[in-house]
């Protein structure tokens, strides 16, 4: 696959500019080829630093991030492929125009970045159910309500590999203006105050007692300074960006799927597995 991109090489000692078109290819002339030599030895020699500052720029403007398959209501989302410079390929193409010294254009090739999470796979591990719970909000809260929804969709269809880690609030990311997330009431240090990202600690407290299961270390976890009315005393988990995070490790021997969705006042997580998964120790 090729990519196109114009690069505007002048003869001074600066990396090059570039602007995008459509066509593949970089176009170089000798003068512009010839800055890529090291200036204080013979021009056989290739400067590996302005080379990779070129490669990096390329790969700016190629990278494109792979896209994982995902459930929904009806059916499964197929995966896409990701891509980035083939590095090895393009430093070939470049030696080889490089010693021509002719006004030439350079193949601009780019190589496939697989998703880790495919079709096959979200079929397999959501065989099996290994827990679920509900729990409950009013809907009429508004600015609350906004703010579990999205919480739920950041940790939906999330895939835990064996003896890796979840961690919500790197999921989830940072609860900002910008982000969609609105102002609702928080619990700080027993009292209830208005913040960015209220609520989405009974998204963190659903998760934590639908995975709290044999083959599922709780790695992290922290209960609010007052009771909360959306779990029993002790069965929550709070959450915030500079402070308390709730985290557990995977330990089947096969992914898991987290499935998360906040609809008419209902807050559901369930978590699954293939039917072949067993519990390790991690240990060998």
């Amino acid at each position: 696959m090729l990519f196109s991109f114009f690069f505007l090489l002048f003869t001074s000692l600066q990396p090059p500019k570039s602007s995008p078109l459509d066509d593949g290819f970089i176009y170089l002339t000798p003068v512009e080829i010839q800055q890529y030599g090291l200036s204080y030895v013979d021009s056989i020699f290739i400067d590996r630093d302005r080379l990779l500052t070129l490669m990096k720029q390329l790969e700016g403007k190629v990278y494109k991030a792979p896209i994982n398959a995902r459930m929904t209501e009806k059916g499964i989302i197929p995966e896409k492929n990701g891509f980035t410079l083939d590095r090895r390929k393009f430093q070939e193409e470049f030696f080889k125009h490089y010693y021509r010294n002719l006004q030439t254009k350079l193949n601009v090739p780019v190589r496939p970045i697989f998703p880790k999470v495919n079709q096959g796979l979200l079929r397999e591990i959501s065989e099996r159910q290994l827990g679920s719970y509900s729990t409950y909000y009013k809907p009429s809260n508004k600015e609350r309500s906004h703010n579990i929804v999205l919480a739920a969709k950041a940790i939906d269809n999330t895939v835990v590999f064996p003896g890796e880690t979840f961690s919500f609030n790197e999921t989830v990311g940072e609860r900002t203006k910008e982000r969609g997330y609105k102002r609702a009431p928080v619990i700080v240090k027993g009292e209830l105050e208005e913040d960015i990202g209220g609520g989405i600690c009974q998204v963190s407290s659903t998760l934590f007692n639908a995975a709290d299961i044999h083959g599922i270390q709780m790695i992290e976890r922290y209960t609010h300074s007052r009771k909360v009315p959306y779990v029993p005393p002790g069965r929550d988990a709070t959450v915030s960006w500079w402070g308390p995070d709730f985290v557990f490790r995977n330990m089947f021997n096969e992914p898991i799927l987290i499935r998360a969705r906040a609809k008419d006042g209902i807050m559901s997580v369930a978590v699954y597995t293939s039917e072949t998964a067993e519990y390790f120790s991690g240990k060998q």
